[in-house]
Parts: structure tokens; C-alpha cells; sequence
């Protein structure tokens, strides 16, 4: 099983006997083969737990889970889309962001505040991407949407990066996250993304940028 990206837009799935993988629905733009499209109830392999946190998160896709032997076509709305390998690690993704992954990794999901703090909270509400961000952990590939293409930006130690928070798509490595701002607290408040805010992420890792501050 792996992704193949067959242009910016879109990429192709193989799925085999025994494994399976999951996408958001809607995804699906053609497939060939004998392959089977069910709904996922449990949030996929997070179980439970994993499950709540996406509803918590007001997340009103949910993923479907994708089994057989054939290939599939995924797309979604003309997105770009970015095919992330992982091989131990954990990337945290905002979850409206997510379009495919292999179902050899490991689903979570994290609340915002844990690294972030109170601003990590701020961050959720300014920016209208919820309080919880999707992890993925273990090894396989996953695939992102962005608007305008996504653009890797390296997190080296001392030398911390900043996003706009609508900018951010996703970040792996051992980085931690937290939304600074260059104006006071009463003026931040009903602002959105841009120069008043900023995520500023640090330590070693990669953050994954996307062209355009649209949201998805």
C-alpha cells in the first residue's frame, strides 16, 4: 500500500487484502478493483477517545474506512495536496486538513492548550480551526490539503519559525507550539490571522506551510 501523487490535485492509492486505510469522505474520485467504502465510527485506529475529540472539535467529516484490493483516486475540492511519510514519528495535522492515511498508523487527538497554553487556546478560537489538532503517529504515509501548494519549513534549535496560524497546515519533530502577538490583549480580541498574530514554533522539526491564508 502507498500514496502515489499523480498531479498537485490528486494522488492514487493502492490498497491490498488485509490492510486499509482511511480518507475523509468525499474523497474518493474513482477506483478500480474490488474495493469497499464504509463509514468509520470509531476514529479510525484512536478508537473511542479519538472519536470524541473530533466531535468536540466540531469536525463534521468523518472518515471512512477503505479496505480491499484496487486502486483509488483521491481528491478534494481542488486542494493541493502534500503526501507526508512518516517512520516512527507523530505529525500533528489540523484535522479539516487531513485527506487519506495509511491505516498502519496510529490516530489521537490533542488539545490545542496542551503545548500552547492559554494562547494555545486563543489560537483555536482566532484562527476558526478548533481547540483539538489530529495526531498520526507510527509509520506510513499520509496525505494534507492546502490552498496554493505547501512549502516545507525547517525548525532547527534557537532559531524558531513564525506562521500564520491560518497558514499552518501541519508540523512533525520534537516541536512545541505557542501563538504570540505583537499587539495587547484588548486589541488582538476579534482579530484574525496576519501580523497581529503569529504561531511560533520551536526546536527541531519541520512545520508544513500552505500558500494561502483561505481556510478549507
Amino acid at each position: 500500500m502507498g500514496f502515489r501523487e499523480v498531479n498537485s490535485k490528486m494522488i492514487e492509492a493502492t490498497v491490498v487484502p488485509g490492510q486499509r486505510l482511511y480518507s475523509q469522505r468525499g474523497a474518493m474520485l474513482a477506483y478500480r478493483g474490488d474495493v469497499s467504502f464504509t463509514p468509520n465510527i470509531q476514529g479510525g485506529q484512536g478508537g473511542v477517545m479519538s472519536m470524541i475529540g473530533r466531535r468536540i472539535a466540531n469536525e463534521a467529516t468523518p472518515l471512512m474506512t477503505v479496505e480491499g484490493s484496487g486502486t483509488v483516486l483521491f481528491g478534494h475540492g481542488g486542494h493541493h495536496i502534500q503526501v507526508i511519510g512518516l517512520t516512527g514519528d507523530t505529525l500533528y495535522v489540523e484535522a479539516d486538513r487531513l485527506l487519506a492515511f495509511e491505516g498502519t498508523l496510529q490516530q489521537g487527538t490533542v488539545f490545542l492548550g496542551a503545548q500552547g497554553g492559554v494562547m494555545g487556546m486563543v489560537r483555536g478560537q482566532v484562527s476558526g480551526q478548533g481547540l483539538f489538532t489530529t495526531t498520526l503517529t507510527g509509520h506510513g504515509a499520509v496525505a494534507v490539503m492546502a490552498h496554493g501548494g505547501v512549502f516545507e519549513v525547517p525548525v532547527t534549535p534557537g532559531r524558531p519559525v513564525h506562521v500564520d496560524p491560518q497558514a499552518y497546515v501541519a508540523h512533525h519533530g520534537e516541536v512545541r507550539n505557542k501563538l504570540s502577538t505583537a499587539l495587547g490583549w484588548r486589541e488582538m480580541v476579534g482579530r484574525g490571522s496576519g501580523e497581529a498574530f503569529q504561531l511560533e514554533l520551536s526546536g527541531s522539526g519541520t512545520v508544513y506551510v500552505q500558500a494561502s491564508e483561505e481556510k478549507l
